[in-house]
């Protein structure tokens, strides 16, 4: 077996790829893996540290405004995208694939496009409820599309050959329990919160951060747990607010903050309730460890698909949306606080989120490849 993956842009599209890549090396040792991105990417260091070829192919997306500075950088997209099907033209005849899978971003537009010209299997797999803008159109030639939530369906062509596979998870998340994790973390057995606005951090996620430590180390609130990463950007501004509110976390050593949260699975085991971005791969994670969470989805990104992921889980009853806008202290204190007073109402939101996950998307495309390949 032979496979092309194509994807990147962000870690959303690289991770799910290299999942599924993996999946098919453990079931098939003999695969040959491909992948193709672009040369100044995140794949083109994430993909050869995973132990992967990788084949570069330069491809830009179009920006939406009229500055010279975007005018010039869509002149330069229209001039690369008009090169990509020569390029990938060349990479597809030299790999000789049996199936071509796109995971997202716009650098598997010209491959999967250029795979389905040259009568090669085809599949593309979608991870956020409102479907990028490459994937709706690369949705109409596909073998197979794959979604992570139902909700996407309708968004998709009506004779799309369309399976719900869920979003790939880390194993790691699932091997910690949650005491186990709190021990190794040196944490009560108290309500624990876990916050965090990724690598960069979020200036809204720091200042709601800053704003329910200050609740939580004021009167009798039962010594609750809080775990909070805030950031690359947040190394000078966070501790800030906390010196204005006059907190002192040594004083406090069962609220924990890092610049980078680099042992994820223990704190999500750890976690009863867990404030973050909607990215579609942590939303899985949610589910997937079965965590209640408030979720606050970033304001800034693509077709605003974090906030179509968000309200997936709040229409089920598993995450409480508040959208950057709408930030409020007191507000936010009242939405923990129903949380911290009702510990049915945790249990519950958890367990609907857990209702929700997929943990064998790996093997549910594995099983479609498979299919199409006869």
């Amino acid at each position: 077996m032979r496979v092309l993956l194509a994807g990147g842009g962000t870690a959303g599209h690289i991770n799910p790829a290299i999942a599924i890549a993996g999946y098919i090396k453990s079931q098939n040792p003999q695969a040959q893996i491909l992948f193709a991105g672009t040369p100044n990417g995140m794949e083109a260091n994430l993909v050869p540290k995973s132990g992967y070829d990788f084949a570069p192919i330069e491809v830009l997306g179009f920006k939406r405004s009229f500055s010279p500075s975007d005018i010039k950088h869509n002149v330069k997209a229209v001039s690369l995208l008009a090169k990509s099907g020569t390029r990938a033209k060349k990479i597809i005849a030299d790999f000789k694939p049996d199936i071509v899978i796109g995971t997202g971003g716009y650098v598997s537009g010209p491959i999967v496009r250029q795979a389905k010209k040259m009568g090669i299997k085809t599949l593309i797999h979608e991870q956020n409820a409102f479907p990028g803008v490459t994937n709706k159109l690369l949705a109409k030639e596909a073998d197979a599309v794959c979604l992570a939530v139902a909700e996407a369906q309708k968004f998709m062509p009506a004779d799309a050959n369309v399976y719900v596979t869920g979003n790939p998870v880390r194993d790691s998340i699932l091997q910690v329990d949650k005491q186990t994790a709190r021990q190794k973390l040196g944490l009560n057995d108290n309500m624990c919160i876990l916050s965090f606005g990724g690598s960069l951090g979020s200036n809204t996620i720091n200042k709601l951060a800053a704003d329910l430590i200050e609740w939580e180390t004021t009167g009798t609130k039962g010594d609750i747990n809080h775990i909070h990463g805030f950031g690359k950007h947040g190394r000078v501004n966070f501790p800030a607010l906390l010196r204005d509110k006059k907190i002192d976390l040594e004083k406090h050593p069962q609220i924990k903050v890092h610049d980078y949260i680099y042992d994820m699975d223990l704190c999500l085991a750890a976690a009863d309730l867990v404030i973050c971005r909607a990215g579609a791969i942590t939303l899985s994670e949610l589910q997937a460890t079965g965590k209640a969470s408030i979720l606050i989805p970033a304001p800034f990104v693509s077709e605003n698909h974090q906030y179509h992921n968000a309200m997936v889980l709040q229409n089920h009853g598993a995450a409480v949306v508040v959208e950057d806008k709408n930030y409020d202290k007191d507000n936010m204190i009242n939405i923990v606080k129903s949380f911290y007073d009702d510990k049915n109402k945790l249990a519950q939101y958890g367990k609907n989120a857990k209702s929700l996950a997929i943990l064998d998307t790996t093997k549910r495309i594995y099983d479609i490849i498979c299919q199409l390949l006869g």
